[in-house]
């Protein structure tokens, strides 16, 4: 009787390792706010979180707001692809898993030659690293994900990943074969955080740790995990679209893709975090008038320490020991804006204060817990390598700086209105054509950057649209990222001040005019 339960037992735990989901505790790097959101509790499954994030990142990733003024163009099948990708008609084969590489060798090359280099495809190389190599904390990483996939029910509890290969992305995780027709798909961040759950949830994180106190922005912007939505459901981007514009549009689109997808930092079919970890790897996006963060933290000292000193740093060392092990000597743009109170993670918005703009909402409100918080937590960060009270002080002299530019510009905002209220900007009362739905006019507006017929917009509204929207931007990043020429000079506060020229040298030369006018009229009249 006792060998019959011994053998029973025996076989309800192979048969339990077999089937039962993996459990884990959720990740410490995900935050509260998150689980809190999903309802779900931390001792969760990988499945429950996996599932919970999609269905809200599914909900999250719409059309938008403005769908009834536009159509995608055929670009757009690859800029969202969850929203608008359909396979090719050709060729209609039955592919199997080792048939895509033997086939994509041939045709698509490069693919695969980034795909061979790829830990995707060495996952044995990884496995067998010594404690010593600064990649060893992969092995850690591997297991996390062959624990969700298990849970997922995608690997089986006794089977160890062998490769992620073109079929896993492209058609589904573990397929072992599918039809290039009906089956192909463009992997959307889903698709990646099925294996890498843990960067999944801190990345859709940023959503719920960015509720801005007095609503200064909408709940999670701005991130990368709604940027897609911060692009269609701008009025000026929809009215591109609905004007035939859709090429110039997709250059928003096409750096506000990182709700869509990974490969923005992870450049496919590598995916290399050593490419991630480099600041030129933002400088795709985060480059130009009104974000110009690349810029200003390559002319900064702490971008002269990356450029003359970073051939010597370990990239291959995860952000958390690039001070130690790694070698660093200096600051990039992931070792700041990943770390949060200590932590690293996906979350690169957790101590986001003046958002994209400087505003004077956020300028009035800097005293409020919310934003004191997350200035400690940038003390923090600065105090790796300076002392807490010189980080204090800066961030204080940032802080003073900014709210400077931004009463420039509202000075300057309520001269533009005044002379819009008035009727008296040029061609206002007589060619001021209706701009395409579902733009609306208004003085000094961003569609200024965009369109020009007749007199849609002014020479004020122009240069006064380059002063709130990209200027004091620009003035602001340099502060931020510490480069003098950034906000002083160069640009910054001599372009504000340029801006703040014209405006009110037309503001006389406008009012002077309508006054001439009037005479004239009164003469005419009698």
């Amino acid at each position: 009787m006792l060998k019959k339960m011994g053998g029973l037992l025996a076989f309800m735990a192979c048969f339990m390792a077999v089937s039962l989901p993996a459990t884990a505790a959720i990740w410490e790097t995900v935050p509260d706010e998150t689980l809190g959101a999903l309802e779900l509790t931390r001792d969760a499954t990988p499945k429950e979180l996996f599932e919970a994030l999609s269905e809200r990142y599914l909900a999250n990733y719409t059309k938008g707001k403005f769908a009834e003024y536009w159509e995608p163009i055929p670009m757009d099948k690859y800029l969202a692809p969850t929203l608008f990708y359909e396979p090719p008609a050709e060729p209609a084969i039955e592919a199997k898993r080792e048939e895509c590489i033997a086939c994509h060798q041939g045709i698509t090359h490069g693919w695969v030659q980034s795909w061979q280099k790829s830990v995707h495809a060495n996952l044995d190389e990884i496995r067998g690293l010594p404690d010593s190599d600064s990649r060893a904390y992969k092995k850690e990483l591997i297991s996390d994900v062959e624990n969700n996939l298990r849970s997922l029910g995608l690997l089986a509890a006794d089977v160890p990943l062998k490769e992620v290969s073109c079929i896993d992305c492209h058609m589904g995780v573990g397929a072992a074969s599918g039809n290039h027709v009906t089956d192909l798909r463009m992997p959307d961040r889903r698709t990646c955080g099925t294996c890498h759950l843990q960067q999944f949830a801190e990345a859709e994180s940023e959503f719920d740790t960015a509720v801005w106190p007095q609503d200064q922005w909408p709940q999670g912007h701005p991130s990368h995990t709604v940027d897609y939505m911060a692009s269609v459901e701008l009025a000026s981007w929809a009215a591109l679209v609905n004007h035939g514009d859709g090429e110039v549009a997709a250059s928003c689109t096409m750096c506000h893709t990182n709700q869509p997808k990974c490969d923005n930092c992870h450049t496919r079919h590598e995916f290399t975090p050593v490419e991630a970890r480099k600041p030129e790897a933002c400088a795709t996006c985060h480059n130009g008038v009104d974000h110009n963060e690349y810029e200003q933290y390559m002319f900064s000292k702490h971008g002269t320490q990356y450029q003359t000193r970073g051939d010597s740093w370990d990239w291959n060392a995860r952000l958390a020991d690039q001070m130690t092990e790694g070698g660093f000597t200096g600051p990039t743009c992931a070792g700041c804006h990943f770390e949060y109170k200590g932590q690293f993670t996906h979350n690169v918005t957790r101590k986001v204060r003046w958002g994209f703009l400087p505003t004077p909402d956020i300028a009035d409100n800097l005293d409020d817990p919310w934003f004191q918080d997350r200035k400690q937590a940038w003390v923090q960060t600065c105090s790796q390598c300076h002392s807490p009270r010189f980080a204090e002080t800066y961030l204080t002299f940032m802080d003073d700086g900014i709210k400077k530019g931004t009463a420039r510009v509202e000075e300057t905002r309520k001269v533009v209105q005044a002379l819009y209220d008035e009727g008296l900007l040029v061609g206002q009362k007589t060619n001021r054509p209706a701009l395409p739905e579902p733009e609306q006019d208004e003085p000094g507006a961003f569609a200024s950057l965009f369109f020009a017929k007749g007199n849609q917009f002014t020479t004020v509204d122009r240069v006064f649209a380059e002063m709130w929207e990209q200027h004091v931007a620009r003035y602001a990043k340099g502060l931020q990222h510490v480069n003098p020429g950034g906000w002083a000079y160069s640009h910054g506060w001599g372009d504000m001040m340029r801006d703040q020229t014209i405006i009110n040298e037309q503001d006389v030369l406008l009012r002077e005019r309508a006054d001439f006018e009037q005479r004239l009229q009164k003469l005419e009249q009698k």
